[in-house]
C-alpha cells in the first residue's frame, strides 16, 4: 500500500519534471528566440499583438475602451493645457502693457527734466545778465555826480533805491545822502542801519 503511493508520487514528480523539460522549457525559449528574430527583422511583435488583438471581438473590446478612456484623458489634457497657455500669455500681456507705460512714464520723466534742466540754465543766464545790469546801473550811479543822483534816488520805489544804495560805495552813498532832502535821508539811513545789522553775525 505504502510502495503504491510512493509509486503514484513519483510518477507524479516524474510527469511534472517531463512537462517542464519537454514542453514549459522549449517553448519558453522558442517563444524568446522567436521574439529576437522578429525584433532584428524590424517587426514590432508587441504592435503586431495589439493589432491582432484588435480582430479578436472580446479582447478588441477591452483595447477600444482603454483607447476611448486615453483619448478623452488626452482631450481633457489638452483644454487644460490650452486653458494654461491662454492664461499665461494673459499675463504676458499685461505685464508688457505695464512695462510700456513704464517706459512710457520713464521718457515723459526724462522730457520733463531735460525742460527743467533748461529752465534753469534759462533763469541763471537771466540771473546774470541781471546782475551785471544792476552792476552797471550801480557804476554809473557811482561815477553821476551826487546832485544829479539825489533827486532820482528820491523818486524811485522805496526797494529799488536801498538795493542802489545798499550796493554803492562809501563815498558815494555820503555824498549822495548829503543832497537829499533831509526827511528822505532819515529814512534811507535808518533801513541802511537795519539791513547792515542783518548781515552781521
Amino acid at each position: 500500500m505504502e510502495k503504491s503511493l510512493e509509486e503514484k508520487e513519483g510518477q507524479r514528480v516524474n510527469r511534472f519534471q517531463w512537462f517542464l523539460f519537454v514542453i514549459a522549457i522549449p517553448a519558453l525559449f522558442a517563444i524568446v528566440v522567436a521574439l529576437v528574430v522578429l525584433s532584428f527583422a524590424g517587426i514590432n511583435v508587441f504592435q503586431t499583438a495589439n493589432e491582432l488583438g484588435g480582430k479578436i471581438p472580446f479582447v478588441s473590446k477591452m483595447l477600444k475602451e482603454d483607447k476611448q478612456a486615453s483619448v478623452e484623458e488626452y482631450e481633457k489634457n489638452i483644454i487644460s493645457l490650452e486653458a494654461e497657455i491662454q492664461d499665461n500669455e494673459a499675463k504676458m500681456e499685461q505685464l508688457e502693457a505695464k512695462i510700456e507705460s513704464k517706459d512710457m512714464e520713464v521718457e515723459r520723466m526724462k522730457l520733463e527734466k531735460t525742460q527743467l534742466e533748461a529752465q534753469i540754465e534759462e533763469l541763471t543766464a537771466i540771473q546774470e545778465e541781471n546782475k551785471r545790469a544792476f552792476k552797471d546801473i550801480v557804476k554809473t550811479y557811482e561815477t553821476m555826480s551826487a546832485k544829479k543822483a539825489a533827486p532820482i534816488i528820491a523818486e524811485m520805489e522805496n526797494d529799488e533805491a536801498l538795493k542802489i544804495l545798499t550796493n554803492i560805495k562809501a563815498e558815494s552813498l555820503a555824498a549822495i545822502m548829503e543832497k537829499l532832502p533831509s526827511e528822505v535821508a532819515a529814512k534811507y539811513t535808518e533801513q541802511l542801519t537795519n539791513e547792515s545789522s542783518k548781515q552781521m553775525p
